[in-house]
C-alpha cells in the first residue's frame, strides 16, 4: 500500500473511532459515573489519529466513564462550537487539544467559569485557570533537534550549511517552541544559513512538499531540512526525491510514531525524528483522578527520545512492527 494511502486510511480510522466514542454513551450512559468530553482539533493527521486511539484505549479501562470525542475538523470556529456544545451537555470534565492557543482561550474560559475542570492537552491556551496541562516540552524537543542538526552539519563551532525550516501552524505555541529551541543551538553557528523566513506547512505533508519544491527551485544547495513534525519532514523528502536531490539532504522531523516517523527513519527517508508522546491516555487518567477527589499537578511533561538509524529497528521491534 502506498504511503499516501496509508495516511488516508489513518484519517478514516480515526474518524470511525471518533464516531464510536461519541455513540458509546448509548443505552448504558445512565450507568456511567463520569461524563468526560474531549475536543480534538482534527483526526486526519497520523499523530492525531494515534492520539484518539490512545485515549480510547485508556477509556476502555474505565467502565465508569462516558467519553465523548468531537472532531474540530482543523477549524478553530468548529472546535469552539464543539466545546460550547460539550459545556451545554454539562460534562464533568473537559479535555481539549486546541488548534490555536488564542482562538480557543475564550471558550476554555467559558468552561472554567461553568465550574468544569479543564485539562489542556498538547497545545496550551492563553489562560492559567485550567486544572492541568499535559504534553511534551516542545522547546526541549526543539533543542534536541537543534543540537543534532549542529552535529550533522559538522559539529559545535564548525557547523556549516543551508537549512530549510518548515513551521507548523504559526498560531500554535508548539511551533514557536520547536523553532525557538532549535535556534538556541543553530544560531550559535555562523556557518549555518537559513533559506526561508517562517514558512508554515500547517503540520501537513502536502503543504510542506510545496514549500520544499519552491526552496529546491530557488536554491542550488540545501543541506538540512527541519520539519516541525514528521509528515512535513517527509513531504520535504518527497519533493527532494522528485527533484533527484534527496541523497544530498538530511531530514529531521518530530513525532516519532512507530508506524510513521520511526519507519521513515528505518527506511532511510528521514535522518532522525524525536518522539512527541500523545497526551490522551495520560490526560484522561488525570481527569479521572481529579474527579475522584485526588490532587493533580498543574503540569505534566511527557518524555522525548531521539530516533536515528541506530535505534529505529529496535523501536520497531519493540512495537511489534
Amino acid at each position: 500500500m502506498k504511503r499516501r494511502e496509508l495516511l488516508k486510511l489513518a484519517g478514516l480510522t480515526a474518524a470511525l473511532l471518533t464516531t464510536t466514542a461519541m455513540l458509546a454513551g448509548g443505552a448504558d450512559a445512565q450507568d456511567k459515573k463520569w461524563k468526560i468530553g474531549f475536543s480534538q482539533v482534527t483526526t486526519i493527521e497520523p499523530w492525531r489519529a494515534q492520539f484518539n486511539k490512545d485515549i480510547l484505549a485508556e477509556a476502555a479501562k474505565h467502565p465508569e466513564v462516558e467519553l465523548i470525542i468531537t472532531d474540530g475538523e482543523d477549524k478553530t470556529e468548529k472546535q469552539v462550537a464543539d466545546v460550547e456544545n460539550l459545556i451545554r451537555q454539562e460534562v464533568d470534565s473537559l479535555l481539549v487539544s486546541p488548534k490555536e492557543s488564542a482562538g480557543l482561550t475564550g471558550v476554555v474560559q467559558q468552561a472554567i467559569d461553568a465550574k468544569i475542570p479543564v485539562f489542556v492537552l498538547d497545545r496550551n491556551v492563553e489562560t492559567n485557570d485550567y486544572t492541568q496541562f499535559v504534553g511534551g516540552d516542545n522547546k526541549l524537543i526543539g533543542r534536541a533537534a537543534g543540537e543534532y542538526a549542529v552535529e550533522l552539519l559538522g559539529g559545535k563551532g564548525k557547523a556549516a550549511g543551508n537549512v530549510v525550516e518548515i513551521w507548523g501552524g504559526m498560531g500554535t505555541q508548539p511551533a514557536h517552541d520547536r523553532h525557538d529551541g532549535f535556534h538556541e543551538f543553530t544560531d550559535k553557528e555562523p556557518g549555518i544559513k537559513y533559506l526561508l523566513d517562517q514558512q508554515s506547512g500547517d503540520w501537513k505533508q502536502d503543504q510542506a512538499y510545496n514549500i520544499m519544491a519552491t526552496a529546491l527551485r530557488n536554491n542550488e544547495k540545501i543541506d538540512l531540512v527541519y520539519g516541525h513534525n514528521d509528515p512535513m519532514a517527509y513531504g520535504a523528502y518527497l519533493a527532494a526525491k522528485d527533484a533527484g536531490r534527496e541523497k544530498d539532504i538530511k531530514f529531521i522531523g518530530i513525532d516519532g510514531l512507530p508506524n510513521e516517523g520511526v519507519q521513515l527513519v528505518a527506511n532511510g527517508e528521514l535522518t532522525a525524528t524525536f518522539t512527541y508522546v500523545t497526551p490522551g491516555a495520560e490526560g484522561l487518567r488525570q481527569a479521572i483522578k481529579f474527579l475522584n477527589g485526588e490532587k493533580v499537578e498543574k503540569t505534566i511533561t511527557l518524555p522525548t527520545q531521539k530516533i536515528t538509524k541506530e535505534n529505529a529497528a529496535q523501536i520497531l521491534k519493540d512495537n511489534g512492527l
